[in-house]
């Protein structure tokens, strides 16, 4: 329920295999009646030391690890709280800039019910005696009458133009904000697109160049091999052709010279049957020598290309492997950043399940399969 999502460490796996066969043994020997002993087992006791030591440690680094995790997510807490506080901040100020423009109580229909001045700006309560604010009683205006019907009329609706055309003006004011907000976005996916495909390139030319390297290594590979397998079939050829001229200029069919050699070793020749070196002899001589010098400067020179090769073959897997070093270390750190927040999501999943588990799930009584499982263990 608290496992972290961290990768697989072998060191770890290894010491929990080890502690599981030692727990097969050791129950191996305490179940066993003819084998068990009444004392104490200091060897288990030795390795149960060792576990709660391993447990310590494993308690100690996730603690740790909890503690930087949450460390880092109060850090980003407060960035959102102070980006938050700044956004609460900056509305309220282009709250009070727009009623301090556009909302002041003169502006308002109701104004002239609740006028301070409105005593200062009324006008006395007759002005001649054909006032039209005369009432009956005056003999000046009658009931049902409206003089000024057409002035307010035509006050009112220049005031309602007034009211659609500001209203109009707010709303185009409003779309255009909407649209550069929504264009700023676009460029920024544009921008975040542009940068994966730039990641994307990088990495296929890396890899176009390990392959141009593995098959330029490859093919000098081949070329030494049908190399090595015409320099083999030309001596296998040459082997062939000194077998035939052995054959040909043999005993059966020419008249050895050896026949003059003497029976009491092969420096002593029989006088009366020795002619001495012929011409041809001596020509095959400093034929042979000959050839051996041009094989082996031949060789020398096969060597000298091959060590030639060798390096440079050597200098482009270094090339190759340097980018690749590369381009594995940036994709580390972006899987670390995915690791990261895929461990973030998975921790408050688990907490999630585990209020589940707590609220939902250990809520029954336990069953006689509960205590079925007690005394299958050595501990």
């Amino acid at each position: 329920m608290y496992k972290l999502d961290l990768p697989v460490d072998y060191k770890e796996a290894a010491a929990i295999e080890r502690r599981r066969l030692m727990e097969e043994q050791r129950k191996s020997r305490i179940f066993n009646s003819k084998c068990r002993t009444i004392g104490v087992d200091l060897q288990a006791i030795e390795q149960q030391v060792r576990d709660k030591k391993e447990q310590e440690d494993y308690e100690r680094k996730r603690s740790e690890a909890f503690a930087a995790d949450a460390v880092r997510n109060d850090k980003i807490s407060q960035m959102l709280e102070k980006r938050q506080e700044q956004d609460v901040r900056a509305l309220n100020q282009a709250l009070n800039d727009f009623r301090s423009l556009h909302q002041q109580p003169d502006g308002r229909r109701e104004f002239d019910l609740y006028d301070p001045d409105y005593l200062k700006k009324d006008k006395p309560g007759r002005v001649s005696d054909d006032d039209p604010r005369c009432g009956i009683s005056s003999i000046q205006k009658f009931e049902g009458e409206d003089l000024n019907n057409k002035a307010r009329t035509k006050f009112q609706q220049e005031q309602l133009r007034e009211w659609s055309t500001q209203q109009a003006n707010e709303k185009d004011q409003a779309r255009r904000n909407q649209d550069e907000a929504d264009r700023l976005y676009q460029l920024k996916m544009r921008e975040l697109d542009q940068r994966g495909m730039e990641l994307e390139k990088a990495e296929d030319d890396c890899k176009r160049a390990i392959n141009m390297a593995t098959t330029d290594y490859n093919n000098a590979l081949a070329r030494e091999r049908n190399e090595r397998e015409r320099l083999k079939k030309q001596q296998e050829f040459d082997d062939n052709m000194t077998e035939i001229a052995n054959h040909i200029f043999g005993d059966t069919l020419t008249e050895n010279p050896a026949v003059a050699q003497s029976a009491f070793g092969p420096h002593r020749v029989i006088p009366d049957r020795w002619k001495g070196m012929s011409p041809q002899q001596l020509e095959a001589i400093r034929k042979e020598q000959e050839k051996q010098r041009l094989e082996k400067q031949r060789r020398d020179q096969e060597d000298e290309l091959r060590e030639i090769e060798h390096a440079r073959q050597a200098n482009a897997n270094a090339r190759a492997g340097m980018l690749l070093e590369r381009e594995m270390d940036r994709k580390h750190k972006d899987i670390n950043r995915e690791m990261a927040d895929e461990n973030r999501r998975l921790g408050l999943e688990q907490e999630s399940h585990k209020q589940y588990l707590e609220k939902e799930v250990y809520t029954n009584p336990p069953t006689a399969s509960y205590f079925m499982q007690f005394n299958t263990s050595t501990r």
